[in-house]
């Protein structure tokens, strides 16, 4: 397939240390200069409101959502909206988009294998303006063991924690169809490019407070992306 003319060529490489089964991420890179609202057509979007950077954001993240289900199904579909705004995907299939800072990427998975998968991409936030932000994004647990680090390394780890809550938000919502927010999640241990995450409110029978989840991360050129993935039960 073609991709959108302000879009680097469609990477399908696996940034993360564990491949999974019955998956496919695609990544791009855009810049809103260089941006041609008849692409729109081509895809079947609408072109929507707002500046030129919103518009690319919104073409870049559907085009590699069409590459992704190419890749993965054999046909070159795209998500749609439910009724709260989240993505629709095919039937059979769960996914995640998300955008950040001239780059966009979707994961997309079997929903035999996966009920739930959760990706964001961030751009590292500087320092002064994470050590804002704390309060808001991270559990008094969190927050002691962002005491014991060194300066440099606050503001990559206030970046990773909201990032993965966002990634948890995408993977589990879909599921319970229940709002939850920074302070209902924590970020447990981090090894390897792998994380676990703790949930320390309930959000529906089969999510109690104290549930874990699983997740991965990759880091590269000043952005985060992280990903969470709740397989089926066995």
């Amino acid at each position: 397939m073609t991709f959108p003319l302000c879009c680097t060529p469609p990477d399908f490489s696996w940034p993360f240390p564990q491949s999974l089964p019955a998956t496919q991420l695609v990544r791009t890179e855009f810049d809103p200069a260089r941006l041609d609202p008849l692409e729109f057509d081509r895809l079947g979007l609408a072109v929507p409101r707002g500046v030129p950077k919103r518009q690319a954001e919104v073409l870049a993240s559907r085009a590699c959502a069409q590459a992704a289900l190419q890749r993965l199904t054999g046909v070159a579909g795209l998500p749609g909206k439910d009724e709260q705004g989240m993505p629709s995907w095919p039937e059979g299939i769960v996914g995640s988009l998300t955008h950040s800072h001239g780059r966009a990427a979707v994961v997309i998975g079997e929903a035999k294998a996966w009920r739930g998968l959760g990706l964001d991409l961030e751009a590292l936030i500087p320092p002064a303006r994470a050590e804002r932000l704390s309060g808001e994004i991270l559990t008094p647990a969190e927050r002691q063991h962002l005491a014991r680090l060194p300066e440099d390394a606050r503001a990559w780890r206030i970046t990773l924690t909201f990032s993965f809550k966002e990634s948890l938000f995408k993977a589990l919502f879909p599921l319970v169809r229940q709002r939850f927010y920074f302070q209902d999640a924590e970020l447990l241990g981090l090894a390897d490019g792998h994380a676990r995450l703790r949930l320390l409110s309930p959000l529906a029978p089969d999510w109690p407070a104290g549930r874990e989840l699983v997740g991965q991360y990759a880091e590269g050129e000043g952005h985060l992306l992280t990903l969470v993935h709740i397989d089926q039960a066995p």
